[in-house]
Protein backbone atom coordinates (compact mmCIF):
# COMPACT_ATOMS: atom_id res chain seq x y z
CA UNK A 1 0.00 0.00 0.00
CA UNK A 2 2.98 2.27 0.91
CA UNK A 3 4.62 1.97 -2.42
CA UNK A 4 1.10 2.34 -4.52
CA UNK A 5 1.18 5.48 -2.70
CA UNK A 6 4.74 6.84 -3.15
CA UNK A 7 3.98 5.83 -6.74
CA UNK A 8 0.57 7.95 -7.08
CA UNK A 9 2.25 10.90 -5.01
CA UNK A 10 4.87 10.87 -7.57
CA UNK A 11 3.21 10.09 -10.41
CA UNK A 12 0.71 13.24 -9.99
CA UNK A 13 3.84 16.01 -8.97
CA UNK A 14 5.66 14.53 -12.18
CA UNK A 15 2.31 15.50 -13.89
CA UNK A 16 1.38 18.73 -12.35
CA UNK A 17 4.80 20.21 -13.43
CA UNK A 18 4.83 19.22 -17.16
CA UNK A 19 1.44 20.83 -17.44
CA UNK A 20 2.80 23.92 -15.44
CA UNK A 21 5.73 24.76 -17.68
CA UNK A 22 3.95 24.97 -20.78
CA UNK A 23 2.03 27.52 -20.02
CA UNK A 24 4.71 29.78 -18.77
CA UNK A 25 6.22 29.22 -22.30
CA UNK A 26 3.03 30.12 -23.67
CA UNK A 27 2.45 33.07 -21.93
CA UNK A 28 6.22 34.74 -22.31
CA UNK A 29 5.85 34.79 -26.01
CA UNK A 30 4.41 37.90 -27.23
CA UNK A 31 3.42 38.54 -30.84
CA UNK A 32 3.97 41.46 -32.39
CA UNK A 33 2.95 43.58 -35.35
CA UNK A 34 6.04 45.42 -36.79
CA UNK A 35 5.72 48.89 -38.12
CA UNK A 36 8.26 47.74 -41.51
CA UNK A 37 10.64 44.84 -42.52
CA UNK A 38 13.53 47.26 -41.59
CA UNK A 39 12.08 46.71 -37.62
CA UNK A 40 11.12 42.86 -38.27
CA UNK A 41 14.75 42.12 -39.35
CA UNK A 42 16.14 43.91 -36.05
CA UNK A 43 14.50 40.73 -34.43
CA UNK A 44 14.11 37.79 -36.79
CA UNK A 45 17.39 38.38 -39.66
CA UNK A 46 15.79 35.80 -42.01
CA UNK A 47 12.47 37.25 -41.60
CA UNK A 48 9.16 35.28 -40.43
CA UNK A 49 7.79 32.60 -41.96
CA UNK A 50 4.17 31.14 -41.80
CA UNK A 51 5.22 27.46 -41.68
CA UNK A 52 8.89 25.00 -42.29
CA UNK A 53 7.30 23.97 -45.70
CA UNK A 54 7.21 27.50 -47.11
CA UNK A 55 9.25 27.81 -50.35
CA UNK A 56 11.02 31.21 -50.91
CA UNK A 57 9.94 32.74 -54.47
CA UNK A 58 12.26 35.75 -54.39
CA UNK A 59 15.56 34.06 -54.98
CA UNK A 60 18.63 33.03 -52.78
CA UNK A 61 18.24 34.30 -48.98
CA UNK A 62 21.18 34.93 -46.68
CA UNK A 63 19.35 33.66 -43.60
CA UNK A 64 16.90 31.30 -42.57
CA UNK A 65 13.45 32.69 -41.66
CA UNK A 66 11.82 32.04 -38.16
CA UNK A 67 9.04 30.09 -37.80
CA UNK A 68 5.69 30.99 -36.65
CA UNK A 69 2.05 31.13 -37.87
CA UNK A 70 1.07 33.56 -35.44
CA UNK A 71 3.98 35.87 -35.78
CA UNK A 72 3.34 35.85 -39.83
CA UNK A 73 -0.33 36.55 -39.26
CA UNK A 74 0.29 39.67 -37.44
CA UNK A 75 3.07 40.79 -40.62
CA UNK A 76 1.83 39.28 -43.45
CA UNK A 77 1.44 43.26 -44.66
CA UNK A 78 5.19 42.95 -45.02
CA UNK A 79 5.13 40.04 -47.50
CA UNK A 80 5.67 41.72 -51.03
CA UNK A 81 5.42 38.54 -52.83
CA UNK A 82 2.71 36.17 -51.00
CA UNK A 83 5.54 33.31 -50.44
CA UNK A 84 4.36 32.93 -47.25
CA UNK A 85 7.67 34.75 -45.67
CA UNK A 86 7.49 37.82 -44.26
CA UNK A 87 10.26 40.08 -44.83
CA UNK A 88 12.92 37.50 -46.10
CA UNK A 89 16.60 38.58 -46.40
Amino acid sequence: MKKFSVILLSFGLVLGFSFSAGDNAKASTKIISYKNCTALNKVYKGGVAKSSKVKNKGGKTHYKPYVSSALYSKNSHSDRDKDGIACER
